[in-house]
């Protein structure tokens, strides 16, 4: 797909941008209008002249004339077209269309009766039908076990409606056009937090839920200061606080709960925590409601039945030559800031709300979220490492400019049009601040947007330099960092081989035929130590009145100390909320392993995780008669070192029970062979096992499935032992009639790995088989725009 350029045609703009095949192929996807027939019938152009005309009409309510408007109408345009700035995409997909919905992010009340359960429910389904996402604490409602007055009985706890919130969401997304996503959060006093902290331990639960344990100071303090302190948990029907009760009797310690927090994410990269005090302690409208929840990617903390209505400033439009090297353009950035003050202010109106409650709060406080994208390619540009000092003040010093900038934006605003409705008894009417929004800073995530600007997103460095993308016949094309190939062409070590090599390695950090400044200023996500990344969003929330979406990488050897360090150095460095994500961890849930068990080379107690499987290698196939008909096995061989690594096993004629059951079998087997078990052990566990049908060999009774199998491996083990493994892998004929499906790369999103030291763990976009990579608080697709969240 060639690039395009959007050419505005418009009063008052020259200016171009090129739109690049990546960015040209999402909004074809999720953005353009469509017809009846699912054909495009919108040019990228006319997105944005739709979008501008859209948000420009809300000028009119303030007086202007019909050419003011058309003036401000091309400007937003122009702001768009260059993409200097972009809306959110629930703007950007509905604004002039018959939806009308655009904000992005809402936080639902959920109190403690069953109708408003259900109220909730209903309003959860309104929001992500149109495309939003939900946050919503679950703290007011009564701990399982709890006494329901009206009936008697006792109650299921927060967590059985948690379920119900999700299945909510997993019926309405199948047909909405935006996966649909919640966050759920749970004060760390409630009786329940132990069950919630453990709620995403299998992770085929509450699948489109993040959850975060909201932590208050004095809990913080306790464990940097007191961590053997009995926990005190809170009822939230009778506000009785009393200890959280161990099986023996002994009660959890504040330490004990934090380390419980710390290991779950360690295992799962969840829950992770917010600051609930220091959410609070920023709250611009405490005289309305406290801060209990926040949006699913946890950037935006809001009152209950409160949106917030996002854009995000395109950083790499902001670096320019001078006579002194590059430089921060900030009187452009200045000029920016105004406009999409005033952009983000039109939407709050001209916004269709799907609920009447959160269109009269969302009004009366007015919040925007303007935020940036474009960061890491603006370190590019200037030559400055993202784990770096002068790369920390870069981040305070734009982040200060256009925090200001907005609030200035703002009360300009305010003196034209007037303060927000609740401003009478906001910290901005302590104050003595006339302000047109309650809060206009956020950084949020920028998944598909930086796409369509073609630059990094959010705050995040790069996941990788290269990125491939799938297109036709199988083919992927490598999609490379502007900036990176820039560099590369002008210092002459490009080529598309070594393209190749540093998409598969996923940094150049030791690549040695890159020049060495070059290594240190393009470093990727996993080349920045988890500390940088704390400090990187400390210095964002310094300056932001929200909070900011980012995730704290991990890798995949990191300690569970290691999370603990960061988890403390963020609450201690002022973020208002952390998420990890240690490589690897969601793609293959490991095995501990301890003591005598524990493979050679390993330390007794260790995460051993499956050894990463090559797309060829050679089996031995057995057949074997069982009582549910002959049974086929494919038992696969590494001839490096001569182990077993995977069995697979299919009946010819078992029905769709048996093979089912064998498979999972046989997964498990797998699973065990690959963090070097011993096929020996799984015959001595399958042997003999019995059941309701048996039949009679040459080789004596085979009892069971799971039998059948073991006498198979017997019989693989006495033709190696009898002939060798090379002449077996000789004869042995290839499983292409049997599924290749090993545990590893059989997940739902599916996986495959690289064994150098700086590979990283690659779960595929189920969309266009793309790479998911892990950042602002989500599993993201940087080919296609798909999202997680």
């Amino acid at each position: 797909m060639p690039a395009q350029t959007v050419a505005p045609n418009v009063k008052g703009t020259s200016s171009t941008h090129t739109l690049s095949a990546n960015a040209l192929a999402v909004l074809k996807s999720r953005y353009l209008k469509k017809n009846e027939k699912g054909e495009v019938v919108e040019k990228p152009h006319d997105l944005f002249r739709r979008v501008a005309d859209a948000v420009a009409a809300a000028e009119r309510e303030y007086g202007l004339s019909d050419g003011a408007v058309e003036t401000i109408r091309d400007e937003f345009f122009s702001l768009m077209a260059e993409t200097r700035f972009l809306p959110n995409s629930p703007t950007l997909m509905n604004a002039g269309r018959r939806t009308g919905m655009l904000s992005a992010c809402f936080v639902l009340p959920v109190e403690d009766s069953v109708d408003d359960i259900f109220t909730s429910i209903r309003n959860t389904a309104l929001i992500q039908k149109a495309g939003g996402g939900t946050g919503f604490s679950f703290s007011n409602l009564r701990p399982r076990g709890d006494l329901v007055t009206s009936s008697g009985g006792t109650t299921s706890g927060p967590l059985s409606f948690m379920k119900v919130f999700s299945e909510a969401t997993n019926a309405i997304q199948q047909g909405a056009f935006r996966r649909g996503a919640n966050m759920g959060i749970m004060r760390v006093d409630h009786p329940d937090v132990l069950e919630f902290i453990d709620a995403k331990r299998k992770l085929t639960n509450l699948t489109n839920f993040n959850i975060s344990v909201a932590v208050t100071d004095e809990f913080m303090r306790n464990v940097i200061e007191d961590p053997g302190r009995d926990h005190l948990v809170r009822n939230p029907r009778t506000d009785e606080k009393s200890k959280l009760p161990k099986e023996d009797g002994s009660a959890w310690t504040v330490g004990q709960v934090f380390d419980l927090v710390v290991r779950r994410a360690w295992e799962s990269a969840e829950p992770g925590i917010v600051f609930i005090d220091r959410m609070n302690n920023a709250n611009p409208t405490p005289h309305i409601a406290p801060i209990e929840a926040t949006n699913p990617c946890g950037e935006m903390p809001l009152l209950p039945y409160e949106a917030c209505t996002l854009g995000s400033i395109n950083l790499t439009k902001f670096v320019r030559d001078s006579f002194e090297g590059r430089m921060i353009d900030f009187e452009g950035l200045r000029d920016t800031v105004h406009l999409a003050v005033r952009f983000l202010d039109n939407v709050v109106d001209i916004n269709r709300y799907p609920i009447e409650e959160i269109g009269a709060r969302s009004r009366s406080n007015r919040k925007i979220g303007l935020g940036i994208m474009g960061f890491a390619d603006m370190l590019f540009a200037l030559g400055i490492p993202y784990d770096s000092e002068e790369a920390v003040n870069v981040a305070e010093d734009v982040m200060s400019f256009i925090n200001n900038e907005s609030h200035k934006a703002s009360e300009k605003l305010a003196a034209q049009r007037g303060t927000f409705p609740n401003w009478k008894g906001s910290v901005w009417h302590q104050a003595r601040k006339p302000i047109r929004n309650a809060s206009t800073t956020s950084i949020a995530p920028t998944g598909t947007i930086s796409i369509i600007a073609g630059c990094s997103s959010g705050v995040e460095p790069l996941f990788s330099l290269v990125f491939f993308r799938n297109i036709l016949d199988g083919k992927r094309l490598a999609e490379v960092n502007r900036r990176f190939e820039s560099v590369a062409k002008d210092r002459g070590f490009y080529s598309e081989e070594l393209m190749e090599k540093v998409g598969e390695h996923g940094s150049i950090k030791d690549i040695e035929q890159i020049p060495e400044d070059v290594r240190n200023v393009f470093v990727c996500a996993h080349d920045i130590s988890p500390e940088w990344h704390v400090r990187m969003q400390a210095a964002f929330q310094k300056h932001c009145d929200a909070s900011i979406s980012k995730t704290i990488n991990f890798r995949s050897d990191a300690t569970v100390e290691d999370v603990r360090d960061i988890y403390l150095q963020a609450f201690e460095s002022g973020c208002k909320g952390i998420t990890v994500y240690r490589n690897g961890c969601r793609e293959n849930q490991p095995m501990s392993l301890s003591g005598k068990d524990a493979p050679a080379g390993t330390t007794p107690g260790a995460i051993v995780k499956p050894v990463p499987m090559p797309a060829v290698m050679p089996a031995i196939s057995v057949k074997q008669i069982t009582p549910f008909g002959n049974m086929h096995i494919q038992i696969v061989v590494d001839p490096k070192d001569g182990r077993e690594r995977e069995v697979f096993a299919q009946l010819g004629k078992g029905g769709d029970i048996a093979n089912s059951d064998l498979e999972a079998i046989c997964r498990l087997i797998s699973l065990y062979l690959r963090v070097n078990g011993s096929l020996d052990d799984v015959v001595a566990q399958l042997n003999g096992i019995g059941s309701s049908l048996t039949i009679p060999t040459r080789d004596g009774r085979i009892s069971s499935l799971a039998d059948g199998l073991a006498k198979a491996m017997q019989k693989y083990h006495a033709a190696r032992d009898r002939d060798g493994l090379e002449s077996l892998l000789l004869t042995g004929r290839a499983p292409s009639s049997l599924p290749r499906q090993p545990l590893a790369r059989a997940t739902a999103a599916g996986t495959s790995a690289t064994t150098d030291d700086h590979a990283h763990y690659k779960l595929k976009c189920p969309e266009c088989g793309g790479t998911l990579v892990f950042v602002e608080a989500c599993a993201k697709c940087r080919s296609c725009g798909f999202s997680l969240c």
